[in-house]
C-alpha cells in the first residue's frame, strides 16, 4: 500500500509511487516507530528483551542525582534490556545494550537520557509504563537521522516494515509518519482532465 521508493528528499522524507497516488514518508519518524513497536513486542512476548554485550564495558562517571535515581530504577534498566552495575563512587558500568538496537554509537546518552526518562516519569509510573518510555527514547535514539543517506532498497525495506507495523501512522510522540496524496488530488491541483 505504501508504495515504491522513488526519492529520498531534504535528507528527510521518502517520495514513493502507490498504485493510487504518492506517498510522503518521515524516514526518521518511521523508523523510529518500527524500532519501538519491535522491542515492544520482543518485551511483551517474553518480558526479556535479546541482549548485546558490550566487548569491553562502557564506564561513566554520573552525578549523585543521576545516581539516586539509578540506585531505585536499575532493574527497570535491566528489565528493559540495559543492564548496568555501579562500579565505585559515582561510576556506572554499562555491559548490554538491547540487541535490537544494534551498535550504539553514544552509550553514555543512551545511559544518561534513560535516568532522565526514568527521573522525570517520577516514582508513581508503572514498570511496564517506565519500560515503554525508556524503548521510545531509545528508539528515537536509534532511528534513521535527517540527512542520512539512504539507498532506493533501504527506502523499499522502511516502507514494507512500515506495513507490517502497529500504529505505523505515527511517530512515538503522535506526528503523523506518512501521508498520501491520490490521483484525483494531484489531478486537480494540475488541473488535469479539464
Amino acid at each position: 500500500p505504501l508504495g515504491e521508493a522513488r526519492a529520498h528528499i531534504h535528507g528527510a522524507f521518502i517520495v514513493a509511487q502507490s498504485s493510487t497516488g504518492m506517498v510522503i514518508v518521515d524516514a526518521h519518524g518511521a523508523h523510529e516507530r518500527i524500532l519501538y513497536e519491535e522491542l515492544k513486542q520482543q518485551w511483551q512476548c517474553s518480558e526479556r528483551i535479546p541482549r548485546q554485550n558490550l566487548l569491553i564495558p562502557a564506564a561513566f562517571h554520573v552525578s549523585p542525582d543521576e545516581m539516586r535515581v539509578y540506585e531505585r530504577s536499575a532493574s527497570i534498566l535491566t528489565d528493559a534490556g540495559l543492564e548496568t552495575e555501579a562500579a565505585g563512587d559515582l561510576i556506572l558500568r554499562v555491559l548490554t545494550t538491547p540487541a535490537l538496537l544494534g551498535h550504539v554509537q553514544d552509550i553514555e546518552s543512551l545511559l544518561r537520557d534513560s535516568l532522565a526518562e526514568i527521573n522525570a516519569m517520577g516514582h508513581v509510573s508503572s514498570v511496564e509504563n517506565n519500560i515503554l518510555k525508556l524503548f521510545a527514547t531509545w528508539s528515537c535514539h536509534r532511528a534513521v537521522r535527517a540527512n542520512q543517506s539512504l539507498s532506493k532498497d533501504e527506502m523499499n525495506a522502511l516502507l514494507r516494515r512500515m506495513e507490517l507495523t502497529e500504529r505505523s501512522g505515527q511517530c512515538n510522540h503522535g506526528r503523523p509518519v506518512w501521508i498520501e496524496f491520490s490521483l484525483d488530488e494531484l489531478d486537480r491541483w494540475f488541473h488535469r482532465g479539464k
